[in-house]
């Protein structure tokens, strides 16, 4: 079975293979969370200057824990400047938390050096039965009054042509791509580990324990349902994310 957290690295490492830079001297990571993607930014680019950046305090405490050696800031990215032309800015995971965030991006590749680039990737998966079991579960149990705005924290993502159209007259060269993951798991309890600190937060943060316990229980047993374990108890978690490449 897969290693959880080598299928939680794995888009990271897939978009940074795919940035065409060999020594980049300023990397700001975007989005860094507790400093996942930062150590893969740190490790594949030892002479640069890498910079976290997140809004959350509590994200920002693991981080700083974890790579002490790292500068991280905290910003809100709608509105976040690099105080210098970085040669890269790298989001994993981020920008789809954040609405109507193409002005966003194309703001952004103007900070770029010449040359410089932005990579991402996003979850696309909010039809996927992980995603909309959430929903279900929020609109049929006894918080559902409580949970009512949790389901419009993601908005559905832009298709691949409406990212083009946007980014493309900023830069020279846009590559946009879906990969679809299927995270070998073990089991339904997996599964929602897998999505209890991303997906399932909007729904599970303003519960409190017991309504949380609860939650979690019923959306389990509907997981369960949904992805059937194969004969070595392995279950599948189709995942798909789309990706992004420019280039100023």
């Amino acid at each position: 079975m897969g290693d959880d957290a080598g299928e939680r690295t794995r888009p990271a490492r897939d978009l940074l293979a795919q940035v065409p830079l060999a020594a980049p001297r300023l990397v700001y990571d975007l989005g860094c969370g507790p400093g996942n993607s930062t150590a893969l930014l740190v490790d594949a680019y030892a002479d640069a200057q890498v910079i976290g950046i997140d809004n959350s305090d509590a994200m920002l405490a693991v981080a700083r824990k974890a790579l002490p050696a790292v500068s991280f800031e905290k910003a809100d990215l709608a509105t976040w400047a690099p105080s210098q032309m970085p040669d890269l800015l790298f989001a994993n995971a981020t920008f789809q938390w954040l609405p109507d965030h193409l002005p966003v991006l194309q703001r952004l590749l103007g900070h770029l050096k010449p040359g410089g680039v932005l990579a991402l990737q996003m979850p696309d998966n909010l039809d996927e039965p992980s995603h909309r079991l959430m929903r279900e579960t929020a609109e049929q149990g006894p918080w559902k009054d409580i949970l009512a705005k949790a389901s419009s924290a993601r908005a559905v993502l832009p298709p691949p042509r409406g990212y083009y159209a946007a980014l493309k007259p900023h830069c020279s060269c846009l590559d946009v791509w879906h990969t679809t993951y299927h995270h070998p798991l073990a089991g339904a309890d997996a599964i929602v580990q897998f999505v209890s600190s991303t997906g399932l937060r909007p729904f599970l943060d303003p519960l409190d324990a017991k309504q949380r316990a609860d939650f979690i229980a019923s959306y389990t047993r509907r997981i369960a349902t949904a992805y059937p374990a194969l004969a070595d108890g392995t279950v599948l978690l189709r995942f798909p994310r789309l990706f992004m490449v420019a280039v100023r």
